[in-house]
C-alpha cells in the first residue's frame, strides 16, 4: 500500500510540474511546441511519445536500503514504470544467502590496490575478504542450482503492481567462474521477472560470447553486451555474427568519452539487434571524459531520443546515474531529474 500511495502522489505531484511547465511555454517564444506538448501531455509513468524511459537500478546504490521493495520505492519516486533490475535486489528477495563481506569496505580496498594506495595491514585484509568472498560464491552457486522461480515471478507481480515493468536483468552470474547452471539459472530468472533481455558486460572473448549467445537462445532470451570506453562502432560485430542470442546494450555517454562522434549512427545501423540502451552525459576526450550532470556535457541525448522517438525504435533508454550527487540531494532526485530531462526534450521534439 505505501508503494501505490507514493506513486500516485509522485505522478501527481509530475503532472502538477508538468502544467506550470507548459504554461510557462505556452506563453513564451516556444509556443510553436505547444501542440506536441499539448498531445502528449497526461501520458501516464515514463513512455514518453513512443520512447521508453527507464533506469538501472545500479543508480541507487547510494540509497541506504538494497531489498527489492525499497529499490522498487525508489524507482517509484523517480517517476519511472520501466527499469534494467540488478541482481542483488532480486536475488536477495528470492532467499540468495547473506553475503558476509561489507562489499564496499571491499571495492573500496581493490580500488587502493589498483591505484597503489594500500597499505600492508589493508592488503592482508583485502585477502582475508577474497577468501571469504570466493567460499561465498560457491555457496550462491549451490542455492542457484536448487532454488525455485517462484519469488521471481512474486517480485514481478510486486513491480507490476505498482505500475513498473521490468525489461532488463542483470545479475553477477556470467563471469568466467560462473558455472553454465548459474547462467541457466540466471536467465529463466529474468523470464520469470518478465525482462525479454539479461545485461552483461561484454568479456572481449568470442568463444565466450558465442557460449552465452547460444545459452540466451536456449532460453529464449536475449543476452545484450554492454561496454565502456573500448565501444566502437564495429565492437558488437562478432557477438552479433555469431547468434541470434546475441544483442547490444550499448552506454551512449561511454561511446561519446571514447572519442566516438557519431552515437545516432550507432543506432540507425544496429537498431534492430539492441534490447536497450544506456544514457549518460559525458564529455569527449578533448573535454577530460567528465561525468555531468544531464544537459552539461557533450552526448546529445536530446537527438539520440528524438531519433528513438522519429524512427519509432522499442527499445528502452536506461538512465544511469554516475554524475556525483549534489549536496543536498539523492540518488532518488537526480534520477528524477534526469527524468524530467528526457521528457522535456521529448515533447519539444516535432512528430
Amino acid at each position: 500500500m505505501k508503494i501505490m500511495q507514493h506513486s500516485n502522489h509522485s505522478r501527481r505531484n509530475f503532472l502538477r510540474t508538468t502544467a506550470a511547465a507548459s504554461g510557462l511555454l505556452l506563453t513564451s517564444p516556444a509556443l510553436i511546441s505547444a501542440p506536441a506538448i499539448l498531445k502528449y501531455f497526461g501520458e501516464k509513468g515514463s513512455l514518453v511519445k513512443g520512447v521508453q524511459i527507464g533506469t538501472i537500478t545500479y543508480s541507487f546504490r547510494s540509497m541506504p536500503d538494497q531489498s527489492a521493495a525499497a529499490t522498487l520505492q525508489y524507482i517509484v519516486d523517480s517517476g519511472l514504470t520501466a527499469v534494467e533490475l540488478m541482481g542483488d535486489p532480486a536475488e536477495t528477495f528470492a532467499g540468495r544467502p547473506e553475503n558476509p563481506v561489507a562489499m564496499g569496505r571491499l571495492w573500496g580496498m581493490m580500488r587502493k590496490q589498483r591505484a597503489g594506495e594500500i597499505t600492508e595491514e589493508e592488503t592482508k585484509e583485502l585477502t582475508e575478504m577474497r577468501s571469504q568472498m570466493a567460499a561465498y560464491n560457491e555457496e550462491v552457486a549451490a542455492w542457484r542450482a536448487t532454488a525455485p522461480l517462484d519469488k521471481f515471478r512474486e517480485l514481478r507481480k510486486m513491480y507490476n503492481a505498482a505500475g513498473v515493468k521490468i525489461y532488463g536483468y542483470k545479475p553477477r552470474a556470467f563471469e568466467r567462474n560462473n558455472t553454465d547452471a548459474e547462467i541457466n539459472f540466471a536467465m529463466q530468472a529474468a523470464r520469470a521477472l518478465g525482462a525479454s533481455h539479461v545485461t552483461v558486460e561484454h568479456p572481449a572473448d568470442d568463444a565466450r560470447t558465442l557460449k552465452l549467445g547460444t545459452m540466451a537462445k536456449k532460453n529464449k532470451v536475449k543476452i545484450a553486451y554492454h561496454g565502456h570506453e573500448q565501444q566502437t562502432p564495429d565492437f558488437w560485430n562478432t557477438a552479433l555474427a555469431q547468434s541470434k542470442g546475441n544483442a547490444m546494450n550499448p552506454d551512449l555517454g561511454h561511446y561519446i568519452a571514447a572519442g566516438n562522434t557519431d552515437p545516432l549512427d550507432l543506432l540507425r545501423r544496429h537498431h534492430r539487434r539492441i534490447s536497450s540502451m544506456h544514457l549518460k552525459d559525458r564529455t569527449t576526450p578533448a573535454n577530460g571524459k567528465k561525468n555531468l550532470p544531464w544537459g552539461t556535457g557533450d552526448t546529445p541525448i536530446g537527438e539520440i531520443l528524438g531519433l528513438l522517438q522519429a524512427e519509432k525504435y522499442k527499445f528502452p533508454a536506461t538512465i544511469e546515474l554516475e554524475y556525483d550527487i549534489p549536496e543536498g540531494s539523492d540518488a532518488v532526485q537526480e534520477v528524477a531529474r534526469c527524468l524530467e530531462f528526457a521528457r522535456e526534450k521529448l515533447l519539444l521534439t516535432k512528430g
